[in-house]
């Protein structure tokens, strides 16, 4: 076990994944609030889903924008930047709810500007840890940081649930906010290694670098090819998993509510553990294999669950299923960091989150469309099945075979 925390020896990575796990927490935390806020105050499915999309498309719109702002100034600080706009607005939030001011246009335009700094948030993140992190704890770094998503995601809503009913909606938004302030703390713990390795006086400007970032993922098979087959088979996995999982456990399976939280606590399990053995290998090999591999077993499952087996089965696809993701997304990280310059990876990251995310809408949409029209054990099969194939044909590229 020692071997997995290897990375918490080097104080400026110990820093930063500390009070990102901390703000992860909070963030959770949030996520029930605001959902508990919006039912009670709304009640509306639809309104629900409108504060989901304004949190995640100007994410999806200024990607590439702060991908080019991340190689052009300081990670650390734009980080820092980050989480203090972002705490401010919970704050604000949570000031509001206190005195029951906080209406339904306030969220709109809050979530608004959170899923504007995520954009700059998230690639900076991936990008700097490189900088503050030897590249033999890489592994380590990368699989506590999955670690930290994981137990944040099982903790935090039975906590935020506790929380919002013990003190409302306000306490659970105020403590969203500290996190961001604890974060902001270690961040600026470590700002002083917080460097540009990118700009220059003689740089081609913002343009200029956005087509370098560009440029620079045209020119190499492993990633576009791994990039567009991700944007095109989370269509066929979005449909099954995040719309039809539900309707599949009640309608066919016959099942209540706690089997849909048994198999989110098994893929939960699954990824634990998975990142638990992944970071205890000092270097990775044969990346392009076993990415590969991970990610076509996620498809075959995806599959199994379609078809008429038992409960504690299903539970068994769930829990590979996150194993399998945690090591294609651990593998995946360590590949770009490891294999992308560094004064390029806030751009090449953008490009990866920007390709693979920008048309999960679309398969939701149209998962919803098709279990309404077919029923949902069809859609995950036929779903599972496009997945596995688009990422066998990805793999028929020598490029993708022979990343090591």
């Amino acid at each position: 076990m020692t071997s997995l925390f290897r990375a918490l020896r080097g104080r400026p990575f110990a820093l930063l994944w500390g009070g990102q796990a901390i703000s992860l927490l909070g963030d959770r935390l949030f996520d029930i609030a605001l959902a508990w806020w919006v039912l009670e105050e709304t009640g509306s499915a639809v309104v629900m889903g409108t504060v989901f999309v304004l949190s995640i498309l100007p994410m999806l719109i200024f990607l590439l924008i702060g991908g080019v702002l991340v190689d052009r100034f300081p990670r650390l600080g734009l980080m820092l930047v980050s989480d203090l706009t972002r705490g401010l607005v919970v704050g604000l939030m949570a000031a509001l709810a206190f005195t029951d001011l906080l209406v339904l246009w306030h969220v709109y335009v809050f979530s608004l500007v959170s899923g504007f700094v995520e954009a700059f948030f998230q690639p900076a993140y991936r990008a700097v840890v490189p900088d503050v992190t030897p590249r033999e704890d890489l592994t380590s770094a990368n699989s506590l940081t999955s670690l930290s998503e994981q137990f944040g995601g099982i903790a935090g809503p039975a906590l935020g649930a506790t929380i919002v009913a013990a003190g409302g909606t306000p306490l659970a938004f105020a403590l969203d906010s500290l996190s961001f302030a604890v974060s902001g703390v270690c961040l600026l713990a470590i700002a002083r290694r917080a460097t540009s390795p990118g700009h220059s006086e003689t740089s081609p400007g913002i343009i200029g670098d956005l087509r370098e970032g560009l440029a620079t993922v045209a020119a190499s098979p492993w990633l576009w090819v791994t990039i567009a087959v991700a944007g095109l088979s989370n269509i066929a996995y979005t449909g099954p998993m995040d719309v039809g999982l539900p309707f599949l456990i009640k309608e066919h399976r016959h099942a209540d509510v706690s089997v849909l939280g048994l198999f989110y606590s098994a893929a939960s399990v699954g990824s634990v553990l998975a990142a638990i053995g992944l970071g205890r290998v000092p270097r990775l090999r044969r990346r392009g294999l076993t990415l590969y591999s991970a990610w076509m077993l996620i498809g075959i499952m995806v599959i199994l669950i379609g078809l008429p087996i038992p409960i504690p089965g299903i539970l068994a696809a769930a829990f590979v299923i996150g194993a399998a993701n945690t090591i294609l997304g651990l593998v995946w990280v360590n590949t770009l960091q490891e294999h992308v310059p560094q004064h390029l990876l806030g751009r090449v990251t953008s490009v990866d989150y920007l390709g693979s995310y920008l048309l999960l809408p679309l398969g939701m949409a149209f998962g919803g469309w098709a279990i309404d029209q077919v029923g949902a054990p069809l859609v995950f099969v036929a779903g599972g099945a496009c997945e596995t194939i688009l990422i066998a044909l990805g793999l028929l590229h020598p490029q993708i075979r022979g990343l090591d």
